[in-house]
C-alpha cells in the first residue's frame, strides 16, 4: 500500500484471498487483492486480465507477482448477475453471453497460461483413487473424462478463457454494463465457459430452481454463442462432474447441485 500510494477504504467479503477497497493518491477507488505467492492463481489472473485489456473484464492497475498482490479496477456499483436469478434469469444469461463474446479472442502460441486440457488430471486422480465405484458414480466420471478430452481436441478455436465464469464473478459497472472479475486464466475451447453457468449461482445449494432453468439456459447459450446445443449439453455435463470431483478433492464435501445437473444431462448426451 505504501509503494502504490494507497490508503484503506473498506474490507470486502473474503473467501480464498484477502480483498479490500482502497483509495489511490488521485482520490479514485480501486481493489487490492492479496494471496500467498505461487499458492494460488493470482499471476494467471493478472495475465488473463491483461489479455482481456478491459474488454468485458476489469483492468489491472498494478501487479506484484512475487508478493502475490494485484491492484484492480473497481466495478461500481458492483451488483452481481446472481441478483437477477431466478426472476430475470433470461436477462442474467444474456449478460453472461455478452461477457463471453467480449472476452473470447483467438490466441496463438506464446500466451503464458495453463492449457485447459491439463484439467483432465483431476479426473485421472479421482479414478486412480477410486478404482471401484466411489463417492461419485464411477460411470459419470469415466464418461466426463472421455468427453472432456474429446471436447478439447475438437475445439474450433483456442481462446483465453475466464476459466471460472459464473453469476458471482460478473458485476455491474459504469465503463461497461457488466464486467467479469476473478478469472482463473486458461487457454482452450470457448465452450468450456458455458458449463458452470448451468448450475450456478450457489452450486452447493439444495434448491433445484436453478436446475429447472438449465434447459432454457442451454437453448439461450447455444443461440447467443452460435454453438451447437449438443456441445453446450456436453460441457454442462463435464463441468458438473468436474465440479464434484474438485469439491471432493478439496474438502470431502459434495457440491450436490453440480452432480444433480450432470445426472440430468447424462441421458441427453449423444
Amino acid at each position: 500500500m505504501r509503494e502504490w500510494q494507497l490508503s484503506p477504504a473498506e474490507l470486502l467479503p473474503l473467501s480464498m484471498n484477502w480483498v479490500s477497497r482502497v483509495r489511490r493518491a488521485d482520490g479514485s477507488t480501486a481493489v487490492l487483492k492479496l494471496a500467498v505467492p505461487e499458492a494460488g492463481h493470482l499471476a494467471d489472473e493478472a495475465t488473463a486480465l491483461e489479455w482481456f485489456a478491459g474488454r468485458g473484464a476489469i483492468e489491472v492497475l498494478a501487479r506484484d507477482d512475487a508478493r502475490g498482490a494485484l491492484l484492480l479496477e473497481e466495478a461500481r456499483p458492483g451488483i452481481q448477475v446472481r441478483d437477477l436469478v431466478p426472476h430475470r434469469d433470461e436477462e442474467a444469461t444474456a449478460a453472461l453471453i455478452r461477457i463471453m463474446r467480449r472476452l473470447h479472442r483467438p490466441v496463438g502460441t506464446g500466451v503464458e497460461l495453463p492449457e485447459l486440457a491439463g484439467r483432465s488430471a483431476s479426473f485421472e486422480r479421482h479414478l486412480r483413487r477410486f478404482p471401484e465405484n466411489g463417492p461419485i458414480p464411477r460411470h459419470l466420471v469415466v464418461r466426463a473424462a472421455g468427453l472432456f478430452g474429446e471436447l478439447c481436441a475438437s475445439a474450433a478455436e483456442r481462446v483465453v478463457l475466464h476459466g471460472d465464469l459464473h453469476h458471482d464473478n460478473v458485476l455491474s459497472a459504469e465503463r461497461e454494463s457488466w464486467l467479469a472479475i476473478d478469472p482463473h486464466g486458461v487457454v482452450g475451447d470457448p465452450g468450456y465457459e458455458v458449463g458452470a453457468l448451468l448450475y450456478n449461482p450457489d452450486p452447493s445449494g439444495t434448491d433445484d430452481t436453478v436446475l429447472d432453468l438449465a434447459m432454457a439456459r442451454v437453448e439461450q447459450l447455444a443461440d447467443g454463442l452460435g454453438m451447437p446445443v449438443e456441445r453446450v449439453l456436453a460441457w454442462g455435463f463435464v463441468q458438473g462432474v468436474l465440479s464434484e470431483v474438485w469439491a471432493f478433492e478439496g474438502d470431502g464435501m459434495r457440491s450436490s447441485r453440480a452432480l444433480r445437473l450432470a445426472e440430468r444431462l447424462f441421458p441427453l448426451l449423444g
